[in-house]
């Protein structure tokens, strides 16, 4: 008897997984690389990224969770043996995002309460890191908790672990039935608002307007290739984790299409957002709108204090919808980020969810403390830059490797999308995944490699970038294959004693 959680509806999953694809970036970096690579031009690269690795990923991800029913970990375990590894990797990828995540959260929320009087005053950047951040002079100094930060992140976790708690159809499920939709609406208003500004249509037009040379330049079609990889939640566990919640009857392949394009739409209408507004202050300061582009914490936490500043009216309504929005769209990340090793905890150790989510989600709470400190933004730099590079985009690899190349699964794994599913896959999604993906993704880490060897990220100094950085990416394969030698060690245990019962 299957006594595995299980979605409640089939738009209940949609709103989860849409709700974990949907998160900071795509509002504070789709807009911003677009931009950079070709504007308009940039979505022919990026429409063939999601067709040819982003929607093929997710297919497969989201029936490797239907076929095997498990966890990450124990889905590589089933899948081959000596794998499981893989999937202990992308879980401990998965916590060190869910330490620093709900800062930038937190953040948003105290944000939130500062746009009803605007209280970042004039001087934007200087209020971030002077009077809220009260960031440290020198990397890889603590410096202490900053209050600021600290109550908001607490009130973060409260909000996340309590939907933890509640489980998957009555907590997740019930919590991305009521954030996806006002996230939707709220960022639908800020768009609408933003359009009608003086120089949005000037914004709009750097935002779209192509730039055909760029087609040509192969960088433009790996940033196109790294926004769909990041921006879809695809190889730290999530899609796997989430899908195993599927009933048996599941139309797997068209909720891969449904999720991918949902969340592309809505990087699509954020660009239209951010570029209007970011249009806008230019044309309140008379310059070019290249010069006011901007991502990332720059974008979200400097240059839209700014652009509030200068709305002709409503403007801590503005404000308070943009970093509402941040806070849903950070939320539903987390809490799907968390799920991953809620789930690898209860089924390694089997212990109840409730157990599972005290111990997985309580470590993470006090490992974010670290980046509530005064030291906090050069420690949340580093360790999410290098978490991603070397964590997410090469445990990708690895996974497309693994199951393509080593395993084989691929035609076993067509098979059974194929056999729920109205949308039937064939020789192009075995294509995409065995050649293009692998291709893609082995040139970004080579060339990250490459950059990142020659040079320090952001000028930081070398031994900070190593225990910040390196060292939080390399320990989080180590904890990958000690987890998985001990699952191991567990399971030959239980396996023995099953022998030895039956035998006597």
């Amino acid at each position: 008897m299957d006594n595995r959680p299980q979605w409640g509806t089939r738009a209940g999953f949609i709103l989860a997984a849409v709700g974990s694809a949907i998160g900071l970036g795509n509002i504070w970096r789709f807009p911003a690389t677009a931009y950079e690579n070709g504007g308009g031009a940039f979505f022919l690269p990026y429409l063939f990224a999601l067709l040819t690795a982003g929607i093929p990923l997710l297919i497969m991800e989201f029936t490797l969770g239907h076929k095997y029913r498990s966890s990450s970990p124990a889905t590589f375990a089933k899948i081959s043996k000596g794998k499981e590894w893989i999937g202990w990797w992308q879980i401990a990828i998965s916590f060190v995002i869910s330490c620093y995540y709900p800062v930038i959260i937190a953040w948003a929320g105290s944000y939130s309460v500062f746009s009803f009087n605007k209280h970042w005053g004039d001087d934007t950047e200087g209020f971030l890191f002077n009077e809220y951040l009260h960031l440290a002079k020198t990397p890889g100094e603590f410096g202490g908790l900053v209050p600021g930060v600290l109550i908001p992140l607490i009130i973060v976790w409260a909000v996340a672990l309590g939907v933890m708690f509640a489980g998957v159809k009555k907590g997740i499920e019930a919590a991305s039935r009521i954030f996806i939709p006002v996230l939707v609406v709220m960022f639908t208003l800020i768009v609408i608002r933003a359009l009608t500004l003086d120089g949005a249509a000037a914004g709009l037009e750097a935002f779209f307007k192509p730039d055909w040379s760029t087609i040509m330049d192969g960088k433009v079609w790996v940033a196109a290739y790294g926004q769909i990889f990041f921006s879809l939640s695809i190889a730290f566990a999530i899609m796997i984790t989430y899908a195993s919640y599927l009933p048996k009857k599941s139309d797997i392949t068209n909720n891969a299409f449904i999720t991918g394009f949902g969340n592309s739409a809505f990087e699509v209408l954020a660009g239209i957002g951010v570029f209007s507004a970011l249009g806008f202050m230019a044309a309140q300061q008379g310059v070019p709108v290249s010069e006011v582009v901007s991502s990332g914490v720059g974008l979200a936490f400097v240059v839209f204090p700014q652009i509030i500043n200068e709305f002709p009216g409503f403007n801590e309504l503005f404000g308070f919808l943009f970093f509402g929005s941040l806070i849903l769209a950070g939320l539903t990340s987390l809490i799907s980020i968390t799920e991953t090793y809620i789930a690898g905890l209860q089924e390694k150790f089997n212990i109840s969810r409730t157990k599972a989510v005290a111990i997985g989600g309580g470590l993470a709470a006090l490992c974010s403390l670290i980046f509530a400190t005064r030291g906090g933004l050069y420690f949340l730099d580093s360790v999410d830059y290098f978490i991603n590079t070397f964590g997410v985009a090469l445990a990708g690899l690895i996974e497309v490797i693994a199951i393509a190349w080593f395993a084989k699964e691929l035609k076993s794994i067509q098979k059974h999308a194929n056999e729920v599913s109205d949308i039937q896959i064939g020789a192009w999604w075995r294509f995409s995944l065995s050649v293009i993906t692998p291709i893609v993704l082995g040139y970004m880490m080579f060339d990250n490699l490459r950059t990142n060897l020659t040079s320090e990220y952001e000028g930081y100094p070398r031994e900070f970038l190593f225990n910040w950085g390196w060292t939080v990416a390399i320990g989080a394969i180590l904890i990958g294959v000690l987890f998985s030698m001990k699952f191991r060690k567990d399971h030959n245990s239980l396996s023995s004693s099953k022998n030895k019962g039956v035998s006597s």
